[in-house]
């Protein structure tokens, strides 16, 4: 069966369009907060979103997504919360695909077939689990896809041969290439580089290639966007919450400042067409 994120994909190839892929942190800065941003993002421009699983010790993220996995921690979300905020988002939204991102350690307590029962039935279409390599997942592949659902790996410009050759082999959905040696938000990106390690897997496999950990405005969207079939786009996006508390006021500027960004960014990719 299809998924909606392969769908996507391939409705995007046909339109010569690339994927808008921001993440938000589920429960940040408070749970009442994400469904109606999610949809918010939907209306301007997103065509994925990756949806962070609050978690205290994120290997992977730098310091603008840990505090926001922290703030979503202090506010009561957890891994259960966070996947029936993307079910209460379905009830409306039947289409725009939504993967989550996070760590092992919540889901091991959780239990793996329970998890992959609970996104299932959230409409959840892809999993990104940080610290689970292609070669220790087991089945777990196997049964995210007999469940419609796809795994989701890294790449970065230093990832080992073999390892690459793993996750070109049991990836679905998209390869998730990190243009930066680093965690997220953590530099600029140099787009040639990026260029030449996209053009480099694309010609290892069919999957689409998005890349994410850099994109910080319109122009670098742009740049790596005339090399990927998507961006990804995280810290720039949840720093906006950094200090609103649960002031209302706060909350509305910050989402502001969130649509600005991604009316920024979706004019800047679309402007490669």
């Amino acid at each position: 069966m299809t998924t909606r994120i392969e769908t996507t994909f391939n409705t995007l190839r046909e339109q010569n369009k690339k994927a808008l892929i921001p993440y938000v942190m589920a429960g940040d800065p408070n749970p009442s907060v994400t469904v109606s941003l999610l949809h918010e993002l939907v209306n301007h421009g997103a065509d994925i979103i990756e949806v962070g699983l609050p978690f205290s010790d994120p290997m992977a993220d730098g310091e603008t997504i840990a505090l926001a996995g922290e703030r979503a921690l202090a506010g009561g979300t957890s891994t259960r919360q966070a996947i029936e905020m993307v079910k209460a988002f379905r009830k409306t939204n039947t289409t725009t695909p939504v993967l989550v991102m996070g760590y092992l350690n919540p889901i091991e307590i959780i239990g793996y077939d329970k998890f992959i029962s609970l996104c299932q039935d959230a409409g959840i279409d892809g999993v990104l689990m940080v610290d689970l390599p292609p070669q220790e997942a087991g089945d777990f592949t196997q049964k995210l896809a007999a469940s419609s659902m796809n795994e989701i790996f890294l790449l970065a410009p230093t990832t080992l041969p073999e390892r690459r050759e793993q996750v070109l082999k049991h990836g679905g959905g998209f390869i998730y290439y990190v243009s930066v040696k680093g965690v997220t938000g953590s530099k600029a990106l140099d787009a040639q580089d990026v260029g030449e390690h996209v053009q480099a897997i694309k010609a290892q496999t069919a999957l689409p290639v998005c890349v994410g950990f850099g994109i910080r405005d319109g122009a670098s969207a742009k740049a790596v966007g005339q090399y990927a079939d998507g961006v990804i786009v995280g810290s720039e996006l949840v720093k906006n919450f950094a200090d609103v508390g649960n002031d209302e006021q706060k909350i509305a500027h910050a989402k502001k400042a969130i649509l600005d960004k991604m009316d920024e960014l979706r004019e800047a990719i679309d402007s490669l067409e």
